[in-house]
């Protein structure tokens, strides 16, 4: 059978295409702005035609702040009362990657509809600070509708400077790319800035190993001594605020606003409870070992070496009750990720199971796969296992400081301090002295001792083994590195016999 043969499509008549283009044209200008050409983007689409003030006046009534109109829409402004919060410029600017003295510091926080940074998500609520001499000032933007977006974005103009630093928790992830993507679908650049202090990523790194998690709640507790009772949860945060847009009540989003002014509030006095307690070697002695530990890797992501061996050497010389009698640490066993035990129990109490090293396998991310752990061949012949585990023990800011020796190039006194890590036994032991053996092969000419450093690291895993926990993967590479250096101290006994 033939085919019928496809129908040709007749091209638009340039006549009905204008008139189409003409009618676009004329809807698009009946949202309140000029007529859009060929080349312009819409004024206020897709929302023209749905400002309102009556909900912008029954938010500013129930949040006690004030409606402001503009030409680019209505917008809710609340001003919380200063408080005084003193903060030393010249001492926070000492710290890795905080902003230097004389830029301006714009506290930002954001609550919106989702969790995403895409198209579909909305900024409805903008928390805004800075300083103002010792005052620390705060203002909030409510967007009362989606049409009312470009006077929110406006604000937001004003208040960012090119020479200002934004601070925020989370905001160099989340917030920040969330507010780019706003400008950008308004047809507008985001303001420039200086650069941008996110405080999550460094307090995870000082603080996470005494937390259970590092959330800006949690961050309040444990650091600042706030308790906070009676706030809103952030997963309902979204519904409350398209409850609002739906025509529901708007008292629940005073919950939120409040809830926004709090964060907005703890980023600064978390600022200044960094730089009063940190920003000076005298001030931070008495700090615990393990912020001490993590403000070293701080300094040494910034490539300041000298500093976070400052910090490493403090935390070694500042005393522990929770050492043993024959001066170790213990590992913290029995928490909520470990099974057996009792949280914090150390090995010589009772009730507590054998420890070979390491975690109990599991399955998923915390698994016997994760950190360096290596599942049942072991973990890899590596430094990178160290970084593993939730304490700061006396091995493990040995094992951080002969890094930070070894960057500055002090090899003899970086395989001093590896060796000291070797206390630690098991695995860990036994990579300390195979960084030993490194430093003596490569760096320090000395053969002979590199081949009694792998012999030390083969008698730990001797030990392990015969305890019922091998380590293949360790094994292996001592094997090679043993034959190897044997060899070589072989040839150059020769050649000296010779």
């Amino acid at each position: 059978m033939t085919p019928e043969p496809i129908a040709a499509v007749e091209p638009v008549p340039a006549v009905t295409r204008e008139r189409r283009l003409a009618n676009l044209r004329a809807t698009l200008a009946r949202g309140g702005g000029p007529p859009a050409g060929p080349a312009q983007l819409p004024a206020r689409a897709p929302f023209a035609g749905r400002r309102s003030a009556d909900l912008a006046l029954r938010l500013a009534r129930a949040l006690g702040a004030e409606a402001a109109d503009s030409a680019d829409g209505w917008l809710v402004r609340r001003v919380v009362t200063p408080i005084d919060m003193p903060l030393d410029r010249e001492r926070l600017a000492a710290l890795p990657g905080h902003p230097p003295a004389d830029a301006p510091l714009v506290c930002l926080d954001t609550e919106t509809t989702g969790l995403a940074t895409a198209a579909g998500t909305l900024a409805f609520l903008v928390g805004l600070a800075r300083w103002d001499g010792v005052s620390y000032r705060q203002t909030q933007l409510v967007l009362p509708d989606h049409a009312d977006e470009p006077a929110l974005l406006a604000e937001i103009e004003r208040w960012v400077s090119p020479d200002a630093w934004l601070v925020s928790y989370n905001g160099r992830g989340f917030d920040w790319p969330l507010l780019e993507a706003r400008f950008r679908l308004a047809g507008r650049a985001a303001p420039a800035h200086a650069g941008h202090l996110d405080l999550l990523p460094f307090v995870r790194r000082v603080f996470r190993h005494r937390m259970e998690d590092a959330r800006l709640r949690t961050v309040e507790e444990r650091l600042l001594g706030v308790t906070r009772t009676g706030d809103v949860e952030g997963w309902e945060i979204p519904s409350i605020y398209l409850d609002v847009l739906r025509g529901g009540p708007v008292e629940p989003l005073a919950g939120v606003v409040i809830h926004n002014e709090k964060d907005v509030r703890a980023l600064g006095l978390l600022l200044a409870h960094v730089e009063r307690h940190y920003a000076e070697r005298e001030t931070r002695l008495g700090a615990p070992r393990g912020d001490l530990a993590g403000l070293a890797r701080a300094y040494g992501r910034a490539r300041r070496h000298d500093e976070a061996l400052a910090c490493l050497d403090d935390a070694l010389a500042g005393s522990d009750a929770t050492r043993d009698p024959f001066g170790r640490t213990p590992v913290a066993r029995g928490g909520p990720d470990e099974e057996g035990g009792r949280p914090g129990a150390a090995w010589w109490e009772p009730r507590t199971r054998p420890h070979f090293g390491g975690r109990a396998p599991r399955g998923g991310w915390r698994g016997e796969l994760a950190a360096g752990r290596g599942g049942p061949l072991g973990p890899e012949p590596s430094a990178a296992p160290w970084d593993a585990g939730p304490s700061w023990t006396d091995e493990r800011i040995e094992a951080e400081r002969a890094r930070t020796l070894r960057r500055l190039g002090r090899w003899a006194e970086s395989s001093e301090a590896w060796q000291a890590a070797a206390g630690a036994g098991g695995a860990l032991g036994a990579i300390a002295w195979i960084e030993v053996a490194k430093l003596r092969e490569h760096r320090l000419g000395d053969p002979l001792g590199a081949l009694a450093a792998t012999r030390a690291a083969w008698r730990i895993l001797e030990r392990s083994r015969q305890l019922g926990r091998p380590y293949p993967r360790v094994e292996a590479d001592l094997v090679r590195r043993g034959a190897r250096l044997a060899a070589r101290v072989a040839r150059t006994v020769d050649a000296r016999g010779g």
